[in-house]
């Protein structure tokens, strides 16, 4: 049986890549991949990976999509560690509806863990996720979406902008 993926048209992950999302701000371009800071953060200094083509899950991508997407995800939690100091990083990325993947395009997540932080272990929108098993083949209930992305933080553009120059500042 095939990983069932998100639905999602168009992908929100390809539109900002084509430059229609004002909301995220990039930290830095390969060839292959950006990386950049969200608009929606658990924690400041969030930030994506994403490679530029178009893929849904880690198997679609190509050896040196898989290379340059790890070495981008080292590169910045070097420069979170420098920038922000925090009590650790969290890299994860989800393959799948059932494993709480929301837009239909790979993207992994760093996120610097800071002092003050209530959210345990994981992420926050997966400390309940009824999806995680429902019957394969069902419709994803959308209802609970919003009580269960209420932890993540909405954080004014000034702050990310901000946030983005302390990372750049610290890569190497």
């Amino acid at each position: 049986m095939p990983i069932e993926l998100p639905q999602q048209d168009p992908c929100v992950i390809c539109e900002g890549l084509a430059g229609h999302l004002s909301e995220w701000v990039p930290i830095e371009e390969s060839e292959l991949t950006l990386s950049l800071i969200p608009d929606i953060q658990f924690e400041v200094g969030q930030c994506l990976i994403v490679p530029k083509r178009h893929v849904a899950l880690l198997t679609d991508l190509t050896d040196e999509e898989s290379v340059a997407i790890m070495s981008a995800a080292r590169k910045v939690m070097r420069a979170i560690v420098a920038g922000f100091e925090p009590l650790g990083v969290f890299i994860y990325q989800n393959n799948g509806v059932y494993s709480g993947q929301m837009t239909p395009h790979y993207h992994m997540h760093v996120v610097p863990r800071q002092p003050g932080s209530d959210w345990g272990v994981g992420p926050p929108h997966f400390t309940r996720f009824e999806d995680a098993g429902r019957a394969p083949g069902t419709v994803h209930d959308a209802s609970g979406d919003e009580a269960r992305l209420a932890r993540q933080r909405a954080v004014t553009l000034e702050a990310r902008r901000e946030a983005a120059e302390r990372i750049r500042a610290h890569l190497s």
